[in-house]
């Protein structure tokens, strides 16, 4: 199998993005190391745990020659009414780790026998945007997202290793130059210029905060949060390569994968702030949402709650 028939592979198995590069270790570990340092990944303790899988692909896959990257639109057009839950675009399907996995697992199947692969989906400890890039699927906006100067940044991203030679893809190339929309956008000022290097600080991102931080969030953050419940698309509502354009309507196209377009019906935020556990279960399987946890999702909506009733009473 060469490069052409796997990547015509990846797009008959529903991706809409594809590209291969090389397995060399990642050129940014050191400045991701450096991120680490700096507490910018708050509580994701996690992140430096698993820092020498990711300093090299070969931790996960020893013979791996190749690197395949395939990315999947998620684009959703969603407003929640008043007093519902507001949730980041990605999560409002089905969990995109099963989504993702399911369609590279049918990729894999169509490897020549014999063939050794490892499926990289998100919470395998490997820096998988550098890969993206290498392969040609985008370059790294301000926001940190991955930006396809062609199709925007509403996509997920995947990778599969593999022990085929394969001949590999330019990376991407592009800039933001100096459109800082995303930057100035930002409610919780969460997008920092460091050591001339656009980067997150974890511990302001509306996403971190309402997914991964546990306990109480800050007052001086809590009024940045507004009306998010889990996640946030602040950064990409804004971006000028989201937009659509007459000659590249496929900026503005929603998804067409029938499992991220799958909605479920979500308490109000009243109901959802004090749902008990057993109906929390049941409502977030098999959705990201859930990895917000069963206290983390109540005291979103609480937030959000207080945050509308300020903004009512003027105070916001």
């Amino acid at each position: 199998m060469n490069a052409a028939d796997l990547k015509n592979a990846a797009l008959e198995v529903g991706f809409d993005r594809v590209g291969i590069c090389r397995p060399e270790p990642p050129a940014s570990i050191e400045f991701y190391a450096a991120w680490l340092g700096k507490g910018y990944a708050g509580e994701m303790t996690y992140l430096e745990r698993s820092l020498p899988l990711r300093a090299d692909p070969r931790a996960l896959l020893p013979e791996v020659r190749s690197v395949l990257a395939v990315g999947m639109n998620y684009r959703r057009s969603a407003s929640p009414q008043p007093g519902q839950p507001r949730i980041a675009s990605y999560a409002l399907g089905r969990d995109y780790h099963k989504v993702l996995r399911a369609r590279l697992r049918q990729l894999a199947r169509r490897l020549p026998p014999g063939t050794r692969s490892k499926i990289c989906v998100d919470s395998t400890p490997i820096l998988e945007r550098e890969y993206a890039h290498r392969a040609g699927l985008g370059w790294f906006g301000k926001n940190t997202c991955l930006i396809d100067p062609h199709r925007g940044s509403w996509f997920f991203i995947g990778l599969m290793l593999t022990d085929l030679e394969l001949a590999p893809d330019r990376p991407s190339l592009g800039g933001c130059g100096t459109c800082d929309a995303c930057v100035s956008a930002c409610p919780t000022g969460a997008i920092v210029l460091e050591d001339d290097v656009w980067q997150v600080d974890a511990r302001r991102c509306i996403s971190y905060l309402t997914i991964e931080h546990r306990g109480e969030i800050a007052p001086d953050l809590r009024r940045g949060i507004g009306d998010w419940t889990f996640g946030c698309d602040v950064c990409q509502d804004v971006c000028p390569f989201n937009r659509p354009r007459p000659h590249q309507p496929e900026r503005a196209a929603e998804t067409e994968v029938e499992d991220l377009r799958r909605d479920r019906e979500w308490p109000s935020l009243i109901q959802l702030a004090q749902i008990p556990h057993e109906d929390w279960d049941r409502l977030t399987q098999g959705s990201a949402v859930r990895r917000a946890g069963y206290e983390g999702l109540r005291r979103n909506a609480r937030m959000n709650l207080e945050n509308a009733a300020e903004t009512d009473a003027g105070t916001g």
